[in-house]
């Protein structure tokens, strides 16, 4: 769902737009994938700072990263926060194999370099932000709903060097199982990954935001294929389904594990009120009014 009055952009197409307050829309240019526009969403508030925080907010499906950006204003304004969502066109990266799953494969389905996966971008945005806006790379948070929730826990299972110092994954639609044994994106298998990633991806302190009312199972955006099945038969079931198979193996292995598992009660598929209970578990340490917040669809 669109929102129905988006904030206005300033029309400019630099990093030069981060040194004013309000919002902007950037072009970025990625040197690993020069021929694929992505669009950087932004929302400076007043009260920010180069050196201050900064949230990162990965869209869903819809491909719409002003509306997660707007999502994301009342939080910023409240906290102080520069928000930056980078949107990654149905034109410029077309199909979930591209957004979602990473770009990780060629059409002959050969395993495309690390460097140009889509998830090796956002290091790469950072630095450019880092460079211009002072922001501090290893403090900034990611947040992900519906495909960006499948984005950003895929984001950090193929990452190596992170540059996040949490990140929150909701309503994903399916997930790519903490197990060497299937091949990416079921599990971490074929695409060079190996004991110390799936080390890594356990310890880290990833947040897994599940509305309970997202439990539709004839949604149809809702990933039906064998691998998301086998997870549950709804997105609320299947976000059950990846932290119990993350807390198995890290027990099994004898590892640190770092994940939290979130239900939110009264929300469903909303990108608009799961972005709100984000950035209140975040800066404020409680969960915001689910009253209030319940009764939106926002993909």
């Amino acid at each position: 769902m669109t929102a129905q009055n988006p904030v206005p952009d300033v029309p400019l197409e630099t990093l030069d737009a981060l040194e004013r307050a309000g919002p902007a829309t950037i072009t970025f240019t990625d040197r690993e994938n020069p021929d694929r526009a992505i669009t950087l969403w932004t929302f400076r508030p007043d009260g920010w700072a180069p050196g201050g925080p900064l949230v990162v907010v990965q869209h869903g499906m819809g491909r719409n990263g002003w509306d997660y950006r707007d999502f994301w204003i009342e939080p910023a304004e409240r906290h102080g926060l520069l928000v930056v969502t980078p949107t990654f066109s149905n034109e410029a990266w077309p199909t979930h194999d591209a957004y979602n799953n990473g770009l990780v494969r060629d059409e002959a389905c050969r395993v495309r370099p690390a460097a140009s996966w889509t998830y090796a971008v956002l290091p790469r945005i950072l630095t450019a932000l880092a460079e211009r806006a002072s922001i501090r790379p290893g403090e900034a948070s990611l947040y992900g709903h519906s495909a960006g929730g499948q984005f950003v826990h895929r984001f950090l299972t193929t990452q190596r060097t992170m540059p996040f110092a949490r990140i929150t994954a909701a309503n994903a639609g399916w997930y790519t199982l903490p197990t060497l044994e299937a091949d990416f994106p079921a599990g971490l298998g074929g695409v060079g990954l190996g004991e110390d990633d799936l080390a890594r991806l356990l310890a880290f302190p990833l947040t897994i935001l599940a509305g309970a009312e997202d439990n539709a199972t004839n949604d149809t955006n809702l990933p039906h294929n064998p691998e998301a099945l086998a997870q549950g038969p709804h997105r609320f079931a299947r976000a059950h389904a990846y932290y119990d198979a993350g807390k198995a193996e890290a027990e099994r292995r004898g590892l640190p594990f770092g994940w939290q598992l979130v239900p939110v009660p009264r929300i469903g598929h909303d990108g608009d009120a799961m972005s709100k209970v984000a950035a209140s578990l975040w800066f404020d340490g409680t969960m915001p009014d689910l009253t209030r917040l319940a009764g939106r669809h926002a993909l």
